[in-house]
């Protein structure tokens, strides 16, 4: 028997190398998240900095997108660990994903009770107005890319709100999570994009007046 023949059985005979635990795969998506929400609070920290010494109309500009980006990621992460919480909290069954991205747990439908879908997804908003409350006592809305900043973080609400409420609601009644996720199709995000866009520009120019 040659050594190519060997190393053959040998990788035949060997187990698959284990799959990363749910626990490891958590601690990475947590680390990643963590990441993501201190780069977009230094970017807006930064651009805020550069247009209150310059007063540049670049740096204003920048610090209003950095400032709205911030809003909406920080907020948007918040609600959904604040989901992740609720699952764990009602005891639910899911899995982590082995995908790196925004959602933190694949729900399961079969096992879990209408109780935990509910505790699960109000939950979520819990935490998005946990997260608008504190950027909103900490940061004082005097300048634009401030105001921009709250007023993402307000269409992260709304945004959510608008796709989750009238679910929660209509759950409620049929009781049959999964029937009224699949009616949250490209016509109702495109509606909540539009409806929570204008509501956090608003706000913005509110505050900002």
């Amino acid at each position: 028997m040659d050594n190519t023949t060997m190393k053959e059985d040998t990788a035949k005979t060997s187990p698959p190398p284990p799959a990363k635990s749910r626990g490891m795969r958590l601690a990475r998506l947590a680390s990643t998240h963590a990441l993501v929400f201190v780069v977009a609070l230094s970017l807006f920290a930064a651009a805020d900095s550069w247009s209150t010494v310059t007063g540049l109309g670049i740096a204003t500009v920048l610090c209003v997108v950095t400032g709205a980006l911030a809003g909406i990621t920080m907020t948007t992460l918040v609600h959904e660990w604040f989901h992740y919480l609720g699952a764990r909290y009602s005891g639910a069954a899911y899995d982590i994903p082995h995908k790196q991205g925004l959602f933190l747990y694949n729900w399961d439908f079969t096992h879990n009770s209408v109780r935990q879908f509910l505790i699960m997804s109000v939950a979520g908003s819990v935490g998005g107005i946990l997260a608008l409350s504190i950027l909103w006592t900490s940061v004082p809305a005097d300048s634009w890319g401030r105001a921009a900043l709250q007023g993402g973080a307000i269409a992260s609400v709304v945004f959510a709100a608008y796709i989750e409420w009238p679910v929660i609601r209509r759950v409620r009644i049929s009781r049959d999570p999964l029937a009224q996720l699949s009616k949250i199709d490209q016509r109702v995000l495109s509606r909540s994009f539009a409806v929570s866009s204008t509501a956090g520009v608003l706000m913005a120019l509110v505050l900002v007046a």
